[in-house]
């Protein structure tokens, strides 16, 4: 008997499928709405991560402002609650920092595991 080709496309840090992490705002590396990664991903956009209050401005007074609107780039700026794939090192350094936003697992691309462990992510879970 044959054995069946792995399952194709991104994977998600539970072994599944890669979900869409969301569209409105429009996140990802590629602005597709999911948490992908490759070679031109430098900062490894992995986490789809639900912002808050406190990580907008952790991640600002850290030099990455994700509050202000920048139309140059289609980016509208984000507010508490939205969804967005973040860098899996900044979230790191929220994570131990003790700011850490909640994550969507399903949506956390399986890279994330490079720089953080399952349990961290999972200790920050909120359902989809």
């Amino acid at each position: 008997m044959i054995a069946s080709p792995e399952p194709v496309g991104p994977r998600n840090v539970l072994g599944g499928p890669l979900a869409c992490c969301c569209t409105a705002p429009s996140t990802g590396y590629w602005r597709d709405g999911y948490c992908r990664t490759g070679p031109q991903d430098v900062g490894s956009h992995t986490v789809c991560a639900v912002v808050t209050a406190e990580f907008l401005a952790f991640s600002r007074a850290r030099g990455n402002d994700l509050i202000t609107p920048r139309p140059a780039f289609n980016f509208p700026g984000l507010v508490p609650g939205d969804r967005w794939c973040l860098c899996v090192s900044r979230w790191r350094e929220a994570f131990d920092a003790g700011v850490a936003p909640a994550v969507i697992l399903e949506a956390c691309h399986a890279r994330a595991l490079d720089v953080v462990t399952l349990d961290m992510l999972q200790a920050h879970r909120t359902s989809a």
